[in-house]
């Protein structure tokens, strides 16, 4: 439970004990990550389902969005923009080694790449969550479920950029826990809207874009891969009937 816990507490604002762990128990509380999710999208569908009663599909979609937002603390919207960041910066100085992308991303400030892609993801989100069908309730439910699946995987993947959460995570993930939460995927997207198996393509090009891009994996990587996956998920949602 305590690893649980600290998944909750890492990923969502939602109030809860403090429990007293060691690093081994906040690397581990990565292969819960998914459960985090299910309340992440709880929140979401329910903002969203509530916001359907109006008879106003915005209304809806902006009830979801600030319930997205609110429950995770914009945590991974934070990642996507130093993330954004970094990879303008391997842009502008061909050849930019790790040490300064991973300067520029733990940067404080905020740059114009960073505002740029928070604002064009908050308005994919709010037009795809628009799009959705009523029906569509429960898939909505399994996209942050699914996208919580994708660091486990990414763990693995990538080397870290530097010393940090991608380095911590890597002492606890093995192979089998990405083929056990790869299964449950699987059967969760069959059951219940196939086009979330679009999660099968959005992994392994997040890894590739970032191995291109930035050169590893960081906290910031894995935040801004969940939003990418995230709505790369509810675009499968809208584009495939």
């Amino acid at each position: 439970m305590r690893r649980i816990v600290l998944a909750l507490q890492f990923l969502t604002r939602l109030p809860l004990p403090a429990v007293r762990a060691g690093e081994a128990d906040f690397a581990g509380a990565m292969l819960w990550f998914p459960l985090a999710g299910a309340a992440v999208g709880g929140a979401v569908a329910l903002g969203w389902w509530l916001g359907l009663l109006s008879g106003d599909g915005w209304i809806a979609a902006l009830a979801g969005l600030a319930a997205w937002t609110a429950v995770t603390g914009a945590l991974h919207l934070d990642g996507l923009g130093d993330v954004a960041d970094g990879a303008g910066a391997a842009h502008k100085s061909a050849g930019a080694d790790r040490e300064r992308i991973s300067a520029v991303m733990a940067d404080p400030h905020v740059g114009s790449f960073a505002v740029v892609a928070i604002v064009l993801q908050l308005a994919a989100k709010l037009v795809l969550l628009h799009a959705l069908r009523p029906g569509q309730v429960w898939a909505l439910l399994l996209v942050p479920v699914l996208a919580r699946m994708a660091p486990l995987a990414w763990t693995l993947l990538l080397v870290p950029l530097h010393e940090g959460l991608g380095s911590l995570f890597r002492k606890a993930v093995q192979w089998r826990h990405v083929i056990l939460w790869g299964g449950a995927a699987l059967v969760l997207a069959l059951a219940v809207a196939p086009p979330l198996l679009a999660l099968f393509a959005a992994v392994p090009l997040w890894a590739w874009w970032l191995r291109s891009r930035i050169g590893g994996i960081s906290g910031d990587g894995h935040g801004a891969g969940i939003e990418v996956t995230e709505t790369a998920l509810l675009a499968a949602l809208v584009l495939i009937r």
